[in-house]
């Protein structure tokens, strides 16, 4: 009886040591289980963070093509005003030529038109 006692004593003391381990390891599976989540978590935030990268890395290659776009367009259009300011300037130096002509032509015809009333007086006083 006392032999059996004993073994009943460490029947209970093996199946309170059953006992924690299995409430240890059911704590750990929990503790598993939740980490698991959080790594699904974890995994899904990179898959989006991943995916945001990609559209912001298009849409800056995009920004960059049109910029280039815009840059080429803005050089021609600089060539271009350069060209018209080129052709302005040698209008305005063409008309400033001009100018100085009719001047010429001008004094001209007033000194021609002097010396012709001074004959014609010459003539009727003749």
């Amino acid at each position: 009886q006392k032999e059996l006692l004993k073994y009943k004593q460490e029947a209970r003391n093996l199946q309170g040591i059953k006992d924690a381990l299995q409430q240890r390891l059911a704590q750990q599976d929990a503790s598993v289980l939740q980490l698991k989540q959080e790594l699904l978590r974890a995994n899904m935030d990179k898959e989006e963070l991943h995916n945001q990268n990609v559209d912001l890395q298009r849409k800056v290659e995009d920004r960059n093509r049109l910029l280039a776009e815009y840059k080429k367009e803005l050089g021609q259009k600089d060539r271009h005003l350069q060209q018209h300011q080129t052709k302005l300037d040698e209008m305005l130096r063409q008309l400033s030529e001009a100018s100085y002509q009719q001047v010429d032509l001008e004094r001209e015809l007033e000194h021609k038109e002097a010396l012709l009333a001074h004959c014609m007086k010459r003539d009727a006083e003749e």
